[in-house]
């Protein structure tokens, strides 16, 4: 899967993790056409590592091959959008239900979670950065219980999440202090064990920040 930091062994998990971030960075644009003899040059690379690139960049739902014409980034839609942030709402609150009764726990991704909107606000001047560290903080919540369907879900739909986590915040006017805010209170409902809270404050925090920005229809 590709996310914050990771690092593939082979040279076409390298390549599929190096694409992967520009398009969801936004330095590949979305309608952009990729050509495995195009990537293949610019990265000192045989075509064969380039395909099997391209064919995970599709798998994670960032491009789409076109036979003899090349792979075409992905424009992320409104239903794809309504979609993506409904499970990870559905995802988080159960994980959170799962661990209301375990204080111990609760504690523990409380504290990851702390340690997120910190680290936050102390990278509140590079919006790339805050972006990534969004993405981790409900990545913490998502894996937590270390449930391995879930991660399978997670790997596929991470590079589309982590995407629009990157429009949505680059789509503020600069103030992201409301983020960590709703963040913080995220995070104390997780320490409480408030799962209701928990679902109201994750479906209000997801429907606000992404819908500033726009997608296709």
């Amino acid at each position: 899967m590709w996310a914050p930091g990771a690092s593939e062994r082979s040279i076409a998990g390298r390549i599929a993790e190096q694409l992967a971030g520009e398009i969801i960075e936004g330095t590949i644009e979305a309608g952009d056409t990729l050509t495995e003899v195009e990537v293949a040059t610019q990265r000192g690379v045989s075509r064969t590592p380039v395909r099997e690139a391209m064919l995970r960049l599709e798998a994670w739902g960032l491009v789409r091959i076109a036979p003899k014409k090349g792979a075409t980034v992905t424009v992320p839609t409104e239903r794809e959008r309504r979609e993506l942030l409904t499970v990870r709402s559905m995802l988080e609150t159960d994980i959170v239900r799962r661990i209301a009764e375990r204080p111990d726990e609760r504690t523990v991704l409380a504290a990851r979670l702390d340690d997120t909107v910190d680290q936050q606000r102390a990278s509140a001047a590079s919006p790339d950065s805050f972006a990534a560290l969004d993405f981790t903080f409900h990545s913490h919540i998502i894996h937590f219980d270390d449930n391995r369907i879930v991660t399978e879900i997670s790997d596929i739909l991470a590079p589309r999440l982590a995407r629009l986590t990157f429009l949505a915040i680059r789509a503020m006017t600069g103030n992201l202090r409301p983020v960590i805010d709703e963040h913080s209170a995220l995070s104390d409902a997780v320490r409480q064990g408030d799962v209701h809270r928990f679902e109201q404050l994750i479906q209000a925090h997801l429907a606000g920040w992404h819908g500033r920005y726009e997608v296709a229809q």
